[in-house]
C-alpha cells in the first residue's frame, strides 16, 4: 500500500510538472512570441506592456485556464462513469451526454442569442444551466431505455447511448441550419470542439460546477471500488447501489455539461485519460479519479496549442486533434473487449 501510494505521488507529480511545460510553451508561443521573461514580468505587473497584457491576459491566459478546466472536468467524470457502468468503452461522448448538453446549447444559441447579455450571475450561469437541462435529459433518456429487470444494463447503455446521442446531434444539426449565417457558423465551430472564444466570463460560468462537484466525485472513490464487484455484492455490503450511482451520474453530468458550454462537444478526453490513469496506478479509484483529471487537463491544453499553431493563420478546433488520437485509441480498445 505504501509503494502505491508513492507510485501515485510520483505519477502526479510529474503530470502536474508536464501540464506546466504545457502552459509555458502555449504562453509564449504562436502568432506574436513572448518571451518568458515578458510574461513573468507581465503577471507579476512589472512595467507591463499593452500589447503583452493583450495577448496574455485577453487571448492566451483565459484559453489555457479553460483548456485545464475542461480538461479535468471531462477526465474526471470519464472515470466516474466507467466505474458505475463497469465498462471500459463508456465515456460522457459515448453516451450521448455530450450530445444532450450540446443540443440544449445549441437551442440557447437559437432562440437566445444576444438576448443574456449583462454581467449579471444569471447570464453568467444561462449557458451551463441549459446544458445541465440537455444532459440530464439525455441521461434520463438513456436510463429509460437502458433500465432493464430493475437495474442499469452496462451492455444497452452503450447502444442506448450511441443511438440517443445520434439522435440528439441530429437536433443540433437542425437547429444550427435553421440560424443565421453568423450563428451558424459559430455553432459549427463549438460543436466540433472548440475553445478560440474564450473569456474570464465563461471561466466564471464553469468553475462553480466543477468547484462544488469534483469534490462530490472524489469522496465517493471507495464507493466507485465497490460497484466493481457486482451489484449483489455491494449491495450485501449495505451500499444502496441505485442511490450511489444516481448521485455519481447527476454529478457528473453536471461536471460535462459545465465543461460542454464552454468548449463545445470534445469527446474522447473521457474515454482516454481514465485508461491512461488505470494502466499508470491500477484500479482503485482514489489513484484513478485525480490521475483522470490531470492527464485530461494535460491532453486537451497540449491539444489546444497544436490546434492553434499548426496550421497558423488557419486554427483547428480542439475537438478534432483529439478525435485523431482518440478514434484509433477506441478501435483499440475496442478490439481487447472482444471475446475470445
Amino acid at each position: 500500500m505504501p509503494e502505491k501510494k508513492s507510485r501515485f505521488r510520483l505519477l502526479l507529480t510529474v503530470n502536474i510538472l508536464l501540464i506546466v511545460a504545457a502552459v509555458y510553451i502555449s504562453l509564449t508561443n504562436g502568432v506574436f512570441d513572448i518571451s518568458v521573461t515578458d510574461v513573468v514580468r507581465t503577471l507579476l505587473r512589472i512595467e507591463p506592456s499593452a500589447d503583452h497584457d493583450l495577448v496574455i491576459f485577453d487571448f492566451r491566459l483565459p484559453r489555457i485556464v479553460i483548456a485545464a478546466l475542461v480538461g479535468f472536468g471531462l477526465g474526471i467524470a470519464g472515470a466516474v462513469i466507467q466505474g458505475i457502468t463497469r465498462n471500459g468503452l463508456a465515456d460522457p461522448g459515448i453516451l450521448g451526454i455530450n450530445a444532450g448538453a450540446g443540443a440544449a446549447i445549441v437551442a440557447f444559441m437559437f432562440f437566445f442569442q444576444g438576448k443574456f447579455t449583462g454581467t449579471s450571475w444569471f447570464s453568467i450561469m444561462a449557458m451551463p444551466l441549459f446544458g445541465l437541462t440537455g444532459g440530464l435529459l439525455a441521461a434520463a433518456l438513456i436510463y429509460l431505455f437502458a433500465w432493464r429487470k430493475g437495474t442499469l444494463d452496462p451492455q444497452r447503455l452503450i447502444l442506448v447511448g450511441i443511438a440517443i446521442g445520434s439522435g440528439l446531434g441530429a437536433v443540433s444539426l437542425f437547429l444550427s441550419l435553421k440560424m443565421d449565417a453568423n450563428d451558424f457558423e459559430m455553432a459549427t465551430v463549438w460543436l466540433t470542439g472548440s475553445i478560440w472564444n474564450a473569456n474570464w466570463t465563461h471561466i466564471a460560468g464553469m468553475l462553480p460546477w466543477l468547484i462544488l462537484l469534483s469534490p462530490v466525485l472524489l469522496r465517493k472513490a471507495q464507493v466507485l471500488d465497490l460497484m466493481q464487484l457486482g451489484e449483489d455484492s455491494v449491495k450485501s455490503l449495505g451500499v444502496s447501489v441505485e442511490k450511489e450511482r444516481n448521485y455519481l451520474l447527476l454529478s457528473s453530468i453536471g461536471i460535462v455539461s459545465a465543461c460542454v458550454s464552454v468548449s463545445g462537444s470534445i469527446g474522447f478526453v473521457g474515454l482516454m485519460a481514465p485508461h491512461i490513469a488505470k494502466r499508470l496506478a491500477g484500479i482503485a479509484h482514489r489513484y484513478v479519479l485525480p490521475l483522470s483529471g490531470t492527464i485530461g487537463m494535460l491532453m486537451v491544453v497540449a491539444a489546444d496549442f497544436i490546434a492553434k499553431t499548426v496550421f497558423i493563420p488557419v486554427e483547428l478546433p480542439v475537438g478534432i486533434v483529439i478525435a485523431i488520437i482518440g478514434v484509433p485509441y477506441f478501435f483499440y480498445l475496442l478490439s481487447r473487449a472482444r471475446p475470445m
